[in-house]
């Protein structure tokens, strides 16, 4: 992990949790699930919800069967997991999915094992026990109890489930596109997504989904924006606990810190539309991430993160 000139968090060696799902190489898609996941912003589209295939849709999709089943390519094979064979085709048994027991299926399992260590001192010490939440790792598309999620959707958490879902090919469009790359970056995407699984725990989410029924969309979206900062505070509280476990190296603040501005609304919305539209902010901007992750890390204190009772 990491790259020249990165610092590199001292996490090799260390316990790695068993609660990890890893579907990058399962072939199955299944349906749609119900309600809604908390998700890490990409600056595109959510991707998971949807519906049935129209007629046009289906006519389409016989047409092009057809066409490739004259060019000698039987579709159907290919969607029960066989391989493209035909003209102009090789055939492959290669598979471009990474192993299970891979550096990133370690790094991910030392990252969440050290949230676990983490959430279950703080729960410990206000007389309640965590229930530590599970994380699926797959490649493109997979299901959740909040629907079905997809590469676009971005790494989220799905309180239905308690699942914590990503897509492991984020961490590259969090580095080339985002530019904020480091292990320390990569393990703050998910901690604030663990962090949204402590909201679940302490009653959060479930009032926040009850009160955004009556909201306008205006509204609901200034308090999703309370929710997410809330999240990334949490994050940083996890970061001040592995800081003082002696595993961050120099630098390491500085990767979070500048994920956490590279994923605000404003500067998403600034790369991808070139304006802002301050009323569509759900997660918050550059600032107000960098500042709420920084105010978990310096205090480490739950109290300290208290977003919606004073301005973000």
């Amino acid at each position: 992990m990491g790259i020249a000139g990165e610092s590199i968090m001292e996490w090799k060696g260390r316990r790695q949790s068993d609660n990890i799902e890893d579907r990058r190489n399962d072939p199955s898609m299944g349906g749609l699930g119900q309600g809604g996941g908390f998700s890490f912003p990409t600056g595109g589209g959510m991707g998971r919800r949807g519906g049935g295939l129209s007629i046009g849709t289906i006519i389409f999709l016989v047409v092009i069967y057809f066409i490739f089943k004259a060019m000698g390519i039987d579709l159907m094979q290919v969607l029960d997991g066989g391989s493209v064979s035909g003209p102009g085709y090789e055939q492959s048994q290669s598979s471009d999915q990474p192993p299970a027991n891979d550096e990133m299926t370690a790094f991910m399992r030392t990252v969440l094992a050290e949230t676990e260590d983490t959430w279950q001192g703080i729960f410990k010490s206000m007389g309640r026990e965590y229930e530590e939440p599970r994380m699926v790792l797959f490649s493109g598309q997979t299901q959740s109890a909040c629907g079905f999620a997809s590469a676009a959707t971005g790494p989220f958490y799905c309180p239905s489930d308690h699942k914590v879902y990503l897509d492991t090919a984020f961490f590259q469009q969090l580095s080339r596109q985002f530019g904020a790359s480091g292990d320390f970056a990569e393990a703050y995407v998910v901690a604030h997504e663990v962090g949204h699984h402590v909201q679940n725990l302490l009653g959060i989410l479930p009032k926040f989904n009850e009160a955004r029924q009556r909201m306008s969309e205006a509204d609901a979206n200034k308090m999703s924006v309370r929710v997410e900062l809330q999240a990334d505070c949490f994050a940083g509280i996890w970061g001040k606990f592995t800081q003082q476990k002696g595993i961050l190296e120099a630098g390491d603040l500085e990767e979070a810190l500048n994920a956490a501005q590279q994923i605000g609304d404003d500067t998403l919305q600034k790369r991808s539309q070139g304006y802002v539209v301050p009323e569509s902010f759900n997660h918050g901007t550059s600032a107000q991430r960098a500042k709420w992750f920084k105010r978990g890390f310096d205090s480490g204190q739950l109290s300290a993160c208290d977003t919606f009772s004073e301005p973000v």
